[in-house]
């Protein structure tokens, strides 16, 4: 190869490997280590694209009930694994019909192109299925808030999680363990 040619590709290939190195770790950043969903931030870009295609989008906010106590009882390895396994049922769930998160500590989030399209129910009954870790069975259970986006004053993000929220302490309120639509 000419000594010139190769002079000339050598920095264009640094840069090519660079960049590369670069989109792995904001793809990185962007992705829960221990459950493997989308973060804060790579979630909200998602949702937001969403919420303005779909107009029955929803927003859902899952909050594990009594964390701390499993933590406690059964030590952070089933915490931890209570985490990944809510996420991979939230995961599931969502499908191919939306987007799962996890805001951090034991909250998640999804949003869904048409709640209509999914079963909130079996969403709900596999959040409260027990995790088997350890040689023994370790109870789970979560609060979800769901807010269809439609039924919202103006169809934003923020202002769906806020209502979201809002509907997962009523369903925390009524005994945990449960879901409730904004309404």
């Amino acid at each position: 190869m000419d000594p010139q040619i190769a002079a000339a590709i050598a920095p264009l290939l640094g840069w090519a490997v660079h960049g590369g190195i670069l989109t792995r770790r904001l793809a990185c950043a962007r992705r829960d280590p221990l459950t493997g969903l989308h973060t804060r931030a790579g979630w909200s870009a998602r949702a937001e694209q969403c919420i303005r295609r779909h107009p029955h989008a929803a927003v859902l906010l899952v909050d594990l009930d009594h964390f701390k106590t499993l933590n406690d009882t059964h030590g952070h390895a089933a915490g931890d694994a209570a985490l990944i396994a809510t996420a991979n049922r939230l995961r599931t769930w969502c499908g191919r019909h939306g987007t799962a998160g996890r805001l951090g500590g034991d909250e998640f989030v999804a949003v869904v192109r048409d709640l209509a399209a999914v079963d909130l129910d079996a969403l709900t009954a596999a959040l409260h299925q027990p995790l088997h870790h350890d040689d023994s069975s370790v109870p789970l259970a979560a609060s979800v808030g769901v807010c269809p986006v439609a039924e919202l004053p103006v169809a934003g993000l923020s202002d769906a999680l806020a209502a979201a929220d809002a509907a997962m302490y009523v369903a925390k309120g009524r005994g945990r363990r449960g879901s409730r639509v904004s309404r």
